[in-house]
């Protein structure tokens, strides 16, 4: 449509908008309504849902959206009827910048519309009459998509050369969650869903379809174990941002919940395991934590280009969590580094291997795991530095010093706590512990107690026979506390006087004392045994941890976390929420201290972390990439799980905690290992004890190797076509510096000698993913 701009000044102001909008969101007679990016067009139709949705960036347009499945923009859910309002009408605004939605149970929502370059931004202004409705839900958005699925971040993705196109969605505020509204306590169970990426390549077996879901294997308490399927139509789940259908569809959805009134789940994070049964759990509730304003980000683009031209922009321009390393956003793949990681406990020359390797963090996991114990302030080694724990032939230093050693090298130093497990002796635990603990269940006292007495009386035994946390449920952590005692017990009568049995006061080095009629028995949310043990906090201490731990940054020097437990932030039935919460406070903290964005890696990614965290390096071994076999898992499938999993979702594939460098180490291993971390896109923690270090006879070659990979992958020097080589465990490489700056000869090695090679030059603008 060609509008003369002479003509569009002599008329009126009402008319010049009229036209404008017109042509900016071309409503058609039908009552449609059309929104458009650089590169996706959507159509909304009266009803309210998304009947199209066009790659508009090349001809011709594509169409994404099945005929036979519209998309709600926004359904509506009642929680305790567990039901969904889709909308069943939508008026659109004469400016077309807002869409009035009703709703059969006689709710009307006003929803926002602001259109992008490279974005739609749907924020939910308003929602009345309630109705019972306590959760809104964005989707599902249905496409015609059948290959990746981002079911963390919500993405669906086509990667073949003839579609190369991506839709996805990324929430703009902390309370909209990647998920449906039906997820309880908002945290998508663990387990796996049959998809196959490429049903010629991977062909389901007759006995399979799409969709069906598969409990994980194992007994449900080694986390190795999980990873039972090495078939790669067995798809593991962290999330349920996005699904498939019956056919292969990719569907996404996000949503927001209510949280301002007490409600109970019955949650497990591995439901359908005898190991990790799920418990009834009463919900905190948190003010002021509200549906409206829940917000989101609609996106469509060229898959190749998606993460760096498009999410990248939507977390910029909406001030979302843009963590940096070495000035890069730590999604960027250029910005992918291992890190080294301590074993042996003898530091004398851990930070100049880690320097030489072009690292930038050293992971001291032999000092063990770092407790959370607000009564240090934050001073792990004494408030004068008193404890020397990283040992140095020369003498040993505290957290700091040697921190200060690491840092004229550009190196950070890091340890791995137990997340929020707020474990025995630690202030807010034992021996006072804190009125400000997660509890499962809140009952009376029936009957006023000594401090000798065993026999406590409850005024209602329900659920009280569940034992402690869905995770394990370690009977020595099922507990109560009254007062400031803690209380172990195990079971409750079947009749009254309803009792607690198996009691044992005092416990956790707690003071047993008296408690009258009517006290307060809270039932605690607890983590799990096997060096975990700990108690949940309420969601206010769970802040007051976060900032702890920018605290423990601050004072020690430590600019790196591996938060083993990561799961335990779920544990409090806020789900991804409470992890948002959690990475957002402890950043807020450290941006308040003047230190840079904590790198973290952890046990878990969620949609809750995914902006935050930097790495997943999680397990390790032969169980994630095994160099000598050349798979992803050669003793289980974790490998293939979780770079599958991290791939689709736009983050950094973990390839654990490997590759120790020994007598046995040779060059061939991690020229291999480098071409592989650069061409999928990978990170990993590579093993250093310094001992096993200085018994391997090709040490500098190794560095050097390692070295010079790192180098071209910092300046961006490995094509788009190049990568795909380079993923294929076939082939065999080396990489060289080249004779001008910013230069490398990269050689593909046949029977080792040279069979091609690719000049590359560092600083080009190549197509990430």
């Amino acid at each position: 449509m060609m509008v003369n701009t002479s003509t569009i000044e002599k008329l009126g102001s009402n008319i010049t908008l009229l036209i404008l909008t017109v042509l900016l969101y071309n409503c058609t007679n039908a009552g449609k309504i059309d929104f458009s990016t650089d590169y996706l067009k959507i159509q909304i139709s009266k009803g309210g849902f998304i009947t199209s949705m066009q790659n508009i960036g090349k001809e011709p347009h594509r169409e994404f959206s099945p005929l036979d499945k519209p998309s709600p923009l926004m359904q509506l859910y009642d929680g305790k009827k567990k039901v969904y309002y889709a909308p069943v009408s939508a008026k659109f605004s004469e400016e077309g910048q807002a869409i009035t939605l009703s709703y059969s149970n006689g709710s009307v929502a006003q929803v926002i519309v602001t259109t992008e370059e490279k974005y739609l931004k749907f924020t939910l202004q308003s929602l009345a009459p309630r109705n019972g409705i306590d959760g809104i839900q964005w989707g599902p958005y249905h496409t015609k998509i059948t290959n990746l699925f981002g079911e963390i971040i919500g993405v669906a993705r086509d990667t073949s050369e003839a579609v190369n196109y991506a839709i996805g969605v990324l929430a703009l505020d902390d309370n909209t969650l990647g998920g449906t509204s039906e997820t309880v306590a908002d945290a998508a169970p663990f387990q796996y869903i049959i998809h196959s990426p490429d049903p010629e390549l991977y062909p389901l077996p007759n006995s399979l379809h799409e969709g069906q879901i598969f409990n994980l294997g194992g007994n449900g308490i080694s986390d190795v174990a999980f990873y039972a399927h090495k078939e790669p139509y067995y798809r593991i789940m962290y999330g349920n941002s996005a699904l498939v259908d019956e056919k292969g569809r990719i569907s996404i959805n996000y949503h927001s919940r209510d949280r301002t009134f007490e409600r109970e789940v019955y949650y497990s994070l591995i439901p359908n395991m005898a190991a990790n049964t799920p418990n009834h759990l009463e919900v905190q509730p948190l003010p002021g934590v509200d549906y409206i304003g829940s917000s989101i980000a609609l996106w469509g683009s060229p898959d190749s280009t998606a993460l760096m031209d498009v999410i990248q922009d939507i977390v910029l321009q909406e001030g979302l969590p843009f963590p940096t390393i070495n000035g890069k956003w730590v999604k960027d793949p250029t910005a992918f580094v291992p890190d080294a990681f301590t074993s042996g406990n003898l530091n004398d020359s851990i930070i100049s291997y880690t320097s030489r390797l072009g690292f930038t963090t050293i992971s001291l996991y032999d000092q063990g795991f770092l407790k959370p114990d607000r009564g240090n302030d934050g001073y792990i080694d004494g408030k004068n530095f008193e404890h020397k724990p990283i040992k140095l032939t020369s003498g040993n230093k505290s957290h700091k010093e040697f921190s200060e050693m690491a840092a004229k090298y550009g190196i950070s130093i890091g340890r791995t706590p137990i997340t929020n497990s707020l474990a025995p002796g630690t202030k807010d635990a034992s021996p006072l512990p804190s009125d400000s603990l997660c509890y499962q269940q809140k009952r009376l006292l029936a009957k006023s107690i000594s401090p000798t007495d065993t026999i406590i009386i409850v005024d209602d035994p329900t659920h009280l026979e569940e034992i402690a946390s869905w995770e394990g449920h370690a009977k020595n952590l099922n507990m109560i506390k009254i007062g400031k005692e803690l209380i172990y017990y195990l079971g409750v009568s079947e009749e009254e006087p309803y009792r607690l049995l198996n009691v044992k006061r005092g416990y956790w080095e707690t003071m047993a004392t008296s408690h009258p009629s009517n006290d307060t028995i809270y039932k605690l949310q607890v983590t799990l045994n096997y060096g975990y043990d700990g108690l949940i906090p309420n969601m206010q201490l769970q802040d007051k941890i976060a900032e702890y731990y920018a605290d423990v940054c601050f004072i020690n020097g430590l600019g790196y976390y591996d938060f083993d437990g990561q799961e335990f932030l779920f544990n409090n039935g806020h789900g991804y929420y409470s992890a948002k919460r959690f990475f957002r406070k402890m950043f807020e903290r450290a941006a308040t201290l003047g230190i840079p964005p904590i790198r973290f890696t952890g046990a878990t990614l969620s949609e809750g972390s995914w902006h935050y965290q930097s790495i997943w390096n999680v397990g390790g071994g032969k169980n994630l990439y095994d160099v000598d076999t050349r798979e992803w898992g050669s003793t289980t499938s974790q490998g293939k799980d979780l770079r599958d999993v991290t791939y689709a979702n736009f983050f950094p594939v973990g390839m654990g905690v490997n590759f120790p460098v020994n007598s046995q180490s040779t060059v061939e291993q991690y020229e291999h290992i480098q071409a592989i971390s650069v061409g999928v896109g990978t990170t990993y923690s590579l093993v250093l004890n310094q001992k096993d270090v200085e018994s391997c006879p090709q040490k500098e070659a190794i560095f050097k190797a390692i070295r010079t990979w790192e180098d071209a992958r910092a300046a961006n020097a490995f094509p788009r076509s190049v990568k795909k080589l380079l993923a294929d465990p076939e082939r065999n490489w080396t990489l060289q510096k080249g004779e001008n700056e910013d230069t490398w000869v990269l050689h593909e090695l046949k029977d080792g000698k040279t069979n091609k090679t690719f000049v590359l030059h560092g600083g080009e603008s190549h197509q990430a993913h």
